[in-house]
């Protein structure tokens, strides 16, 4: 059975997307708290292992790495660039059985990727797959919510609290 890996150029990711770079202008943290985030969600819908690395050059300090929402992130050493690390990644991580995915929109590191094995998939592709996600998880909240059994008696919002609070044990 083959498994699949994507891994992220987080800050040039960050660049590309829009709500990303406007978060970016505003504190940085933010914008990569949020495509952890969407990476997260990305995971969970596709099953994918996930990895994003940034460049420790604009997080100053020893490589790091941890784990966030069920998705690996990186901090590359100093002198390290995100480029540098996934291509090791990618040689580390290939085989076989691994079917390895690079986001990144740098030409010249999807050719360099390329030449290893990897797929690549630009930003604009993996933020445009993102926007199906989000549309599949949104209507799969709307079937859920629509099925959901309603009471056929009307009750006024007082009297339901009181139910609510029967039915959690509360008095």
């Amino acid at each position: 059975m083959r498994t699949d890996t994507l891994l992220v150029d987080g800050y040039n990711v960050i660049g590309a997307w829009e709500e990303l770079r406007q978060m970016k202008k505003e504190r940085l943290a933010d914008a990569r708290d949020r495509l952890i985030e969407k990476m997260a969600e990305y995971k969970a819908h596709t099953g994918w292992r996930v990895i994003i690395v940034f460049d420790a050059h604009l997080v100053p300090g020893i490589e790091k790495r941890k784990r966030h929402h069920d998705v690996e992130i990186f901090f590359t050493r100093k002198n390290e660039t995100a480029d540098e690390r996934i291509e090791k990644l990618v040689s580390e991580l290939g085989g076989r059985r691994v079917q390895i995915h690079v986001a990144t929109s740098d030409l010249t590191e999807q050719w360099v990727i390329f030449a290893q094995g990897a797929l690549r998939k630009s930003a604009r592709e993996l933020q445009i797959e993102m926007d199906e996600i989000d549309k599949s998880i949104a209507a799969k909240v709307k079937n859920i919510q629509e099925q959901r059994p309603s009471s056929k008696i009307p009750l006024t919002d007082e009297v339901a609290e009181i139910f609510e609070k029967w039915r959690r044990g509360m008095k």
